[in-house]
């Protein structure tokens, strides 16, 4: 709570100065018959305050301390960009976890098949992305080529109906119980939404690659957020995957390293209270 408290202070500090200015009178009037200015709380910060103090308590020991109106500032940066994005699908910012789903008639809109290409690599001929995201791709593939890299990808959109086959088959290899840890359940997959991608060999060793290494460096440059972050399982519900990354823009990337400990749950979780505060 200490961190949460501190990032309030100062806005304590501002609201008294404001009101020590308001207050000030001339040095004849007697201080007893001075009348007391009604102290106003910006409505911004109070529905702020709310919205992270209902976060969970490991967001609040991570979430970074700081003025909270530079928060709000950069805050609207990211809700600007989302009014950029195309309007007749679900929002880059859509929160999708084990708590939060799509139904099993859910389809990206006007989804764009993966071919071959001189900026990146593919691992089959079955692979699509929203068109938005495939353009960030290309974007995020020819930075890596002015560095030498040459980027895989091997898994993209994945339909419900997909994604309840490759959960039992875990299930039916590994148990329920871990694979409950690395694979999502229909409907509660990022790739259902068509944003995110897997890259290279798809386990963990893809990190010490020479596109894992880039990718880990230079991703959040064109808008990709690596989504289960090591150490935060007990956040995100899944385990370290160094290879599965998401489009969420650039803003939104610069505000989650920011602000969030550069963890992706925490900010889509934080976004979705915001815009479900007045609701």
């Amino acid at each position: 709570m200490k961190k949460i408290l501190t990032i309030f202070a100062i806005t304590a500090l501002v609201l008294s100065c404001a009101t020590a200015k308001s207050n000030k009178k001339d040095d004849t009037v007697k201080k007893t018959e001075q009348p007391k200015a009604e102290k106003k709380v910006d409505p911004q910060i109070l529905k702020l305050n709310n919205v992270l103090m209902s976060m969970s308590d490991r967001f609040k020991a991570d979430f970074k301390n700081g003025d909270p109106y530079e928060f709000l500032a950069d805050l609207q940066k990211v809700l600007d960009a989302e009014k950029n994005f195309r309007q007749d699908d679900l929002s880059l910012y859509y929160l999708i976890d084990k708590k939060h789903n799509v139904g099993e008639t859910y389809v990206p809109k006007d989804l764009v098949p993966l071919v071959k290409n001189q900026y990146y690599n593919i691992s089959r001929n079955d692979l699509s992305l929203r068109p938005d995201v495939e353009a960030a791709l290309v974007e995020m593939a020819k930075g890596a080529r002015k560095d030498g890299i040459t980027l895989l990808v091997s898994s993209t959109y994945r339909s419900y109906e997909y994604q309840k086959n490759l959960f039992q088959k875990w299930v039916r290899i590994d148990g329920l119980e871990e694979a409950e840890r690395e694979s999502a359940r229909e409907g509660t997959s990022q790739h259902q939404l068509g944003t995110a991608i897997d890259f290279g060999s798809i386990e963990d060793s893809f990190i010490e690659t020479s596109q894992g290494k880039w990718l880990n460096e230079h991703s959040e440059e064109y808008g990709w957020s690596l989504s289960f972050p090591q150490g935060y399982e007990d956040v995100t519900g899944f385990r370290w995957e160094c290879w599965h990354f998401r489009y969420i823009g650039i803003e939104a990337c610069k505000f989650q390293k920011k602000w969030f400990n550069d963890v992706q749950q925490y900010m889509m979780e934080f976004i979705d209270a915001w815009k479900s505060y007045d609701n």
